[in-house]
């Protein structure tokens, strides 16, 4: 099992979503998009945003620094 969860993650990029407003991410479909592109950006060479274990993956990595809050999802109109 992931951990965090997938509904957790999405909790935490949905949080600063004003009740009534259009939720940032909707599905679990969006959580893996944002996550591979953000791992594939850390094997380019690009920092990691938390602190890295020894051996961990980029994956791992990726989905902790959603976790934490330190990557934002953008919206379609934002991007």
């Amino acid at each position: 099992m992931l951990h965090p969860s997938y509904s957790d993650l999405m909790k935490v990029v949905n949080s600063e979503v004003e009740p009534g407003e259009e939720k940032i991410v909707n599905s679990r479909y969006s959580i893996v998009m944002a996550t591979a592109k953000r791992a594939r950006q850390i094997i380019a060479g690009h920092e990691p945003m938390v602190r890295v274990k020894p051996g961990e993956k980029p994956l791992s990595v990726a989905v902790e620094e959603l976790n934490e809050a330190k990557i934002k999802i953008l919206s379609d109109e934002e991007e």
